[in-house]
């Protein structure tokens, strides 16, 4: 199979005759929505209680809160390695040149407007490459710190995800027998939000059988065939926990037989709830909650290949792929991932581009004495990063970064760095 069959028989666009027919089952969707609820993260595990933070500004979004604060009081802010920031955040600049410059940058108004984050891209621009102190005044001079908190609480959950790497073929035979799959045609995604206000930021996907939405089929459903047939595979791996963990992931890069790479990127889910391994692993006993981690959960997987594939078929959801051009892997807001620079969010909390500083501790100290401070961009999400606090760090490729990832699990803040100008003069 050449590169161009599997780009042209892996086909992840919708057609609008399926775009078209939704009207016809609206009702259906509205009822499904109880569907959209949201997924846990693959190591989510019940979370010791949350630290309060300070007295709050309110700012009128559900859930999230933000309290302005001066840069004197940011931890660690006074070591921030602003070069290394720069050019993250330029790419991500080069995406929100493309939008609306009318547009609101987030739901919250503190966010400011896409015309202002191009003025600050400007600026950002003209002060890239300079000295340590003109980037220090770029940024205190047009940003503002603010804690952000979910209910009261500025205490969330970080974890860490990487690259994958796998081994496959074009073509399969006995050792490449796992499938890679391409999104399929019939998938159709739903913004619920925009049946009603209230399910604003919620989503569904499923596909239309005779004249009713339906959910797609499950992990399970697809792996014992149920999409065989029709032309989706991409490639083939020749390993089930690996290509378990790239769904995980979200993207990765593959050797191929022929001794080059092939880069996958995420193309689109079934839309079926995510169910975290590691905390059926830990409801039956078999590893200690304080124990779970990428590496003790795929350590299992390969002594016990015949539970493993079980145990894999109890998360229903199934992602999607796509081949990747770029050199680099793109997360959610179309722009190349920078290790240890870029984070996913929930982006119904915070738009992709916004700045942050993270304060956390840094996953590769056992002892959980070092902190982890930095300025990171919001590039990317996760169908398990929910919530307003709630952060997912990209390691980059390799051993080093998936020892780093697979045991991530720290505790710890940020704070968003918001456009001075987009406050308004009430709030002084």
């Amino acid at each position: 199979m050449t590169l161009t069959r599997v780009i042209r028989t892996g086909s992840w666009l919708q057609p609008a005759a399926w775009t078209n027919r939704l009207s016809q089952v609206a009702a259906a969707i509205v009822l499904s929505a109880g569907l959209a609820a949201c997924a846990p993260g693959l190591f989510q595990i019940p979370e010791p209680p949350l630290l309060q933070p300070p007295p709050e500004t309110s700012t009128g979004v559900s859930q999230m809160s933000l309290q302005r604060l001066p840069f004197t009081v940011v931890p660690g802010w006074e070591t921030s390695d602003l070069p290394g920031m720069m050019p993250t955040f330029l790419r991500s600049c080069d995406r929100i040149s493309r939008r609306p410059a009318d547009a609101a940058f987030g739901d919250n108004r503190l966010f400011g407007t896409v015309a202002e984050w191009n003025v600050l891209c400007e600026d950002a621009r003209a002060a890239a490459g300079r000295n340590e102190n003109v980037l220090r005044y770029f940024f205190e001079s047009r940003f503002e710190p603010y804690l952000v908190s979910d209910k009261g609480n500025s205490e969330g959950l970080f974890t860490g995800y990487y690259e994958a790497e796998l081994r496959g073929a074009w073509k399969p035979d006995s050792r490449y027998s796992v499938p890679i799959m391409a999104r399929p045609d019939d998938l159709i995604a739903v913004n619920l939000g925009k049946f009603r206000a209230e399910w604003t930021g919620k989503n569904i996907a499923g596909r239309i059988v005779g004249d009713k939405f339906e959910p797609y089929p499950s992990r399970a459903d697809i792996n014992a065939g149920a999409l065989a047939g029709r032309q989706l595979e991409i490639l083939w791996v020749d390993n089930p926990v690996d290509a378990f963990f790239l769904h995980i992931q979200g993207s990765g890069r593959v050797l191929m037989d022929d001794g080059g790479y092939v880069r996958l990127g995420y193309a689109g889910r079934n839309g079926q709830r995510y169910v975290a391994v590691g905390r059926e692993l830990i409801a039956a006993g078999i590893i200690a909650q304080k124990d779970v981690s990428m590496q003790t959960i795929r350590a299992w997987m390969a002594e016990n290949p015949v539970a493993a594939m079980a145990l894999m078929n109890k998360n229903p959801s199934y992602i999607f792929f796509r081949i990747l051009e770029e050199a680099e892997p793109v997360g959610a807001q179309g722009v190349s991932l920078t290790p240890g620079r870029s984070l996913a969010v929930d982006n119904k909390f915070i738009p992709y581009g916004s700045i942050l500083w993270l304060d956390t501790t840094d996953p590769r100290d056992p002892g959980g004495g070092t902190p982890l401070r930095r300025l990171v961009v919001a590039q990317d999400t996760g169908s398990a990063i929910k919530g307003p606090v709630r952060g997912d760090l990209f390691w980059g490729f390799g051993k080093d970064a998936a020892a780093a990832a697979g045991v991530m699990k720290e505790r710890g803040s940020y704070y968003v760095l918001l456009p001075r100008r987009a406050r308004p003069a009430t709030d002084e």
